[in-house]
C-alpha cells in the first residue's frame, strides 16, 4: 500500500498548477459539462499511467544493481527541480472546436497526449520501477491526478487564480526531492 499512498500524494501535489490542470480549466470553461470531462480525464490517465507504470516496472525488474538506486534517486531529485518550473498551457495544445456529444472523447484524447512526457508520467515510470507494482502505482497516480484536476473542473478559473501556486510548486519539489533522498539513503 506504500506504493499507492506515495504515488497518490506525490501526483496530487505535483499536478496542481501543471498544464493538465490548466487543460481541465480550459475544458471546463469551454464545455461546462463536468461529468464527461472528469470521465475523460479518468480514462486518459488510467491508460497513460497504466502504460507508464508497466514500462517502469519492466525496466525496474530488468535493470538491477546499485546504480539503479542512484539513477532513481537522482531522477526524483530532478523532478523536484522540474516541479519548481511553472507550466504554461500553449494555445496550440488546446482542443479545437468539437461537435456536441464529444466532450468525453475530446477530453480523453487531449489529456492522454498532453500527459505524454509530463513530469507525472515520468514520475509514474520511476515510481513503478521503485515499487515494482504496476497496479498500485497506476491506481495511486490516477487518484492523485483526479484529486488535483477534479476541483479544477468544478471550480474552474476561480481555483487557479486563488491558489498560492508558488508554495504548491515548492511543496511538490520538496516531496520529489525527499523521495529521491530516501531512495538514495534507504537503498
Amino acid at each position: 500500500m506504500e506504493a499507492f499512498f506515495v504515488s497518490t500524494g506525490l501526483v496530487a501535489i505535483a499536478e496542481i498548477g501543471d498544464k493538465t490542470m490548466l487543460l481541465a480549466i480550459v475544458l471546463a470553461a469551454r464545455f461546462r459539462k463536468p461529468w464527461p470531462i472528469l470521465a475523460g480525464i479518468l480514462v486518459a490517465t488510467l491508460a497513460n499511467h497504466g502504460l507508464a507504470a508497466t514500462v517502469g516496472a519492466v525496466a525496474g525488474h530488468a535493470l538491477t544493481g546499485p546504480w539503479v538506486r542512484w539513477v532513481l534517486g537522482a531522477l526524483f531529485i530532478a523532478f523536484g527541480v522540474w516541479a519548481l518550473i511553472p507550466d504554461k498551457f500553449e494555445d496550440d495544445e488546446a482542443p479545437s472546436t468539437v461537435k456536441a456529444g464529444s466532450v468525453f472523447l475530446t477530453t480523453a484524447i487531449a489529456f492522454f497526449f498532453v500527459e505524454m512526457g509530463d513530469k507525472t508520467q515520468v514520475a509514474t515510470v520511476a515510481l513503478a520501477a521503485q515499487f515494482q507494482s504496476i497496479l498500485l502505482v497506476a491506481a495511486g497516480t490516477t487518484l492523485g491526478m483526479m484529486l488535483a484536476n477534479g476541483p479544477a473542473v468544478w471550480l474552474g478559473e476561480t481555483l487557479a487564480t486563488r491558489l498560492p501556486m508558488k508554495y504548491i510548486r515548492w511543496t511538490a519539489a520538496a516531496a520529489f526531492a525527499a523521495i529521491g533522498v530516501w531512495i538514495l539513503v534507504a537503498g
